[in-house]
């Protein structure tokens, strides 16, 4: 009989805990401060044709 009682006890006690996971957003908004540095280079390959054709008209631009 005891044994039931504590099976019984130990059954409400794990039904009492349930897991529980939440996620919620930050009430206040994120701030990210970054620095960085960007450099970039740009080629422009023109070709050969193009610019012989821009030699010849030079007056063109």
């Amino acid at each position: 009989m005891n044994k039931l009682i504590v099976v019984l006890a130990g059954l409400v006690v794990l039904m009492g805990c349930s897991p529980r996971v939440a996620l919620e957003a930050p009430k206040e908004p994120i701030t990210i401060n970054l620095n960085v540095k960007i450099e970039h280079e740009i080629r422009v390959k023109v070709e050969k044709d193009l610019e012989t054709l821009f030699e010849e008209e030079s007056e063109l631009f």
